[in-house]
């Protein structure tokens, strides 16, 4: 009999919202250090990580998703960040739960016209209850992501400036 074929997830306690995202989209998970905010950040943007001197921007996917209205916690160090494979954008999340091995035939195809730029595309049961698969890809619309990378060429900016003033 040949093997079943599977895929891995990494799941989410998003505002006590399951959520799953492929493990081959996530390159690490981090516990919650301090952001460096902008006085100009809002809304779903929590800030820039500092990440070996890249500006990362933190998107805090409660807010993003409408599961929550109220900013994260910054001093939360329960909470995690999800680093995407291309270590280019973080999410905040409440935990990172589990890596979890699903069989392909559990997967079922989400209604992408039902979520917001079609950005849960599958889902499956979990315990009591479906767990719905996200698309990084498809989780900003293009024109939040023209702003996102804006706001964090200026956080960039702004990094390099300090890292130069503190050179010897």
């Amino acid at each position: 009999m040949p093997p079943t074929a599977t895929t891995a997830f990494l799941i989410l306690d998003v505002a006590g919202t399951a959520c799953a995202l492929a493990r081959t989209c996530v390159s690490e998970v981090l516990p919650l250090p301090r952001l460096h905010r902008q006085s100009a950040t809002a809304g779903m943007l929590a800030g820039f990580l500092n990440l070996g001197g890249a500006a990362v921007p933190v998107i805090d996917l409660a807010r993003l998703l409408g599961l929550s209205e109220a900013a994260a916690d910054p001093d939360d160090v329960d909470r995690h960040l999800v680093l995407d494979a291309a270590r280019s954008t973080a999410f905040l999340v409440d935990r990172a739960e589990a890596l979890l091995v699903v069989p392909d035939s559990e997967i079922q195809p989400a209604d992408e016209t039902r979520s917001l730029n079609g950005c849960v595309i599958a889902g499956f049961e979990r315990g009591h209850g479906r767990v719905d698969v996200l698309s990084l890809a498809r989780l900003l619309t293009r024109e939040e992501r023209v702003r996102l990378d804006a706001l964090t060429r200026a956080a960039a900016e702004r990094l390099s400036g300090l890292d130069a003033a503190t050179s010897p």
